[in-house]
């Protein structure tokens, strides 16, 4: 085939390539030209989802931490929260200065009367012991009146018990100073019930060696019993906090 046959071959490929290129781009510039999505609405949109995001973390978020900072009921609460402590030390000191502060007077008299109760029902196991050593009576002497008085009226015990107990002990008008001293002697009388029983229940020895024993015993009760009472009334009357054995723990714990 000829040049001149080729080329007038392929013209007219050549000029529909060359007539659809300025289609093509004119294509392209309408295209261009042509007006693009907007964005605006998705910008608008954006900080709607972020301030619905941000609602979301706030209800969410627990309180006092919601938007990401303290809010004003939890700025309020913190320092209520950190004076609780405080306030607590402050009450255990008031408390602990009220336990060693020296007591009044009167608070010394009143604590020193309830254990005139255990000495009084504890002067049955002195029988012995006061025939034995009648000088010692001497000392007792200044509560004859009361003895007789206390002896002679039916069920003065118990009233007088349940007196301290309820009129003293459980009235928080009373100090925790009257009240432990109350409590103390309370307790003490209640454990002279004890040798009481059992000796309802074994019957005592009419002579020989278990007649000494007996009486050893009985003058060991009283002997205890009148220490313990001359401590406790000695001490309120110093303004001293008398602990004794046996029943210090017990009154302690009782009294708050």
């Amino acid at each position: 085939m000829s040049m001149s046959a080729c080329i007038g071959r392929t013209a007219p490929l050549v000029s529909a390539a060359a007539a659809a290129r300025p289609r093509c781009l004119a294509g392209r510039a309408a295209a261009a030209a042509a007006p693009r999505p907007s964005l605006a609405p998705a910008a608008a949109a954006r900080p709607r989802c972020l301030a619905g995001r941000a609602a979301a973390a706030a209800h969410l978020a627990p309180a006092g931490l919601r938007g990401g900072s303290l809010s004003g009921t939890a700025l309020a609460a913190r320092p209520a929260a950190v004076a609780a402590p405080a306030g607590r030390r402050q009450l255990a000191v008031a408390a602990s200065w009220n336990r060693n502060s020296s007591p009044e007077i009167p608070d010394r008299v009143v604590a020193a009367i309830p254990y005139l109760i255990p000495l009084l029902d504890g002067l049955r196991y002195g029988k012995f012991f006061l025939v034995q050593f009648p000088q010692f009576s001497t000392l007792l002497l200044p509560l004859e009146p009361l003895i007789r008085l206390y002896f002679s009226v039916p069920f003065a015990g118990l009233v007088v018990f349940f007196a301290v107990y309820l009129g003293i002990i459980n009235n928080p008008n009373f100090t925790r100073y009257v009240r432990y001293n109350a409590m103390q002697a309370i307790l003490l009388d209640i454990i002279l019930i004890l040798p009481g029983l059992i000796e309802s229940i074994v019957r005592p020895p009419m002579g020989g060696p278990g007649l000494q024993i007996y009486i050893t015993l009985y003058n060991t009760i009283f002997l205890f019993l009148f220490a313990c009472v001359a401590y406790g009334m000695g001490s309120c009357a110093t303004g001293q906090t008398a602990r004794l054995p046996i029943v210090a723990d017990a009154a302690d714990a009782q009294i708050r």
